[in-house]
């Protein structure tokens, strides 16, 4: 069967496979492979691990030839079992490898209505985890064994009310599914546009019911009756493009200005075939990576060459950050004479890493505890069919490769 899960499976196992009969350390993967969860997210997510993985067989494995092996779990798979909820799944998921594989270390929480819970079960069993995605506050409660190299919306919402601000953009509309990420960050926005000085912003704002939301064209209705100098996008799988879908639609797009709170329009394929002519002109947040920078170090132009080689596209940055985490697993292990959990800890903390962007390490600060993440940069879609190879930065202006572009291509 051809879906993100049997992909994904089947890309572990021959990876796996590559190794067998070598001694290994076991890196497991809790990540969503079917729904509800965003199962493009977890996919890309494999991909960017197993191609890690032969990066560092290739390389010449950890202390002489221990090679990595991957356990992955989908973190949706006993969603309907458990009433519903996800991080029952996921936990569950987490557990299994952590208590039964007895994984070294592991890597994937991506939504964020579970990842608190994961990376609690991560800190009573005692197992390193690398959160994948951008909870504001999962590392900064100074967990001992939780790690980050993504961005978070700590990161992002000041950068995105930032570029508000600079536009001289007034009046706003937010349109948020009701999960942890679409509060967490429908609020965050609605807090620091409003903390903005001067003459306050008009801020309207409709919540929705994420998974029983078929027809959003009343609230559209009543955004495009508002008139904002901005639309948000706030939805998440499967609504982001009924969002974009429906305003269109209603007449809202392509005319008005919109902005996404994370990277999702990356998965370019996807995005223009699903978006169409009206997703042009997107904002959203994202890190510097691209195949094309001008500062990526050997390793990342190592990655972009073997991902293309391997799946006919370029990466975006989901599948570069687990790349990224599995090599500084290896690396780590490489500071310490003998492999366990806790000497793992040790050298995370002590290290210094070779990564994409140049060499990172892991403070116990007050604002970054256990999480190096890389720049924050706004990108934007300026012509149809653009991907990671092209797409421009448009803020802030020391990153800046291109003027941001009205609908319409106005300056």
């Amino acid at each position: 069967m051809d879906t993100p899960l049997a992909r994904a499976q089947a890309d572990a196992a021959a990876t796996n496979a590559k190794v067998a009969g070598a001694p290994t350390i076991k890196i497991g993967i809790v990540t969503p492979l079917s729904g509800p969860g965003d199962p493009t997210a977890g996919e890309l997510t494999v991909r960017g691990a197993t191609i890690a993985a032969d990066y560092i067989r290739e390389h010449g494995g950890i202390h002489q030839g221990i090679q990595v092996e991957l356990l992955v779990r989908n973190d949706q798979e006993t969603v309907e079992l458990d009433g519903g909820t996800m991080p029952r799944s996921a936990v569950g998921a987490f557990a299994k490898l952590a208590m039964v594989d007895e994984v070294l270390a592991a890597m994937g929480p991506w939504h964020l209505r579970y990842a608190d819970y994961v990376a609690d079960t991560a800190e009573r069993i005692g197992v390193p985890l690398f959160v994948e995605n951008a909870h504001p506050t999962i590392t900064a409660k100074q967990r001992q064994y939780v790690f980050r190299t993504f961005t978070s919306m700590a990161e992002r919402v000041p950068q995105l009310v930032s570029f508000i601000a600079s536009q001289n953009m007034r009046r706003i509309s937010i349109l948020a599914a009701n999960t942890v990420f679409g509060y967490t960050c429908a609020d965050m926005l609605e807090a620091q546009l409003k903390a903005l000085p001067g003459e306050p912003r008009e801020i309207q704002r409709f919540d929705f019911d994420q998974e029983t939301v078929q027809d959003l064209r009343p609230e559209l209705f009543k955004i495009k009756d508002f008139a904002p100098d901005l639309f948000i996008n706030v939805g998440v799988i499967r609504t982001n493009y009924l969002i974009i879908n429906q305003a269109e639609e209603v007449g809202l797009l392509p005319g008005t200005p919109m902005m996404a709170p994370f990277q999702w329009p990356l998965r370019s394929s996807d995005y223009w075939r699903l978006a169409g002519d009206a997703g042009n002109y997107m904002v959203w947040p994202a890190s510097q990576f691209s195949p094309t920078w001008s500062g990526l170090q050997p390793v990342g132009r190592w990655f972009v060459a073997r991902y293309y080689e391997k799946y006919g596209m370029m990466p975006p940055d989901t599948a570069m950050n687990a790349f990224t985490d599995v090599t500084i697993i290896a690396q780590a292990l490489e500071l310490v004479p003998t492999i366990s959990r806790a000497s793992l800890l040790y050298a995370l903390e002590v290290g210094t890493f070779d990564t994409w962007r140049g060499k990172i390490s892991f403070e116990r600060g007050q604002a970054h505890w256990h999480h190096s993440p890389p720049p924050v940069v706004l990108q934007q879609y300026q012509a149809v069919g653009q991907d990671i190879t092209n797409v421009p930065i448009v803020y802030p202006l020391r990153f800046q490769t291109h003027q941001y572009l009205r609908p319409g291509g106005a300056v």
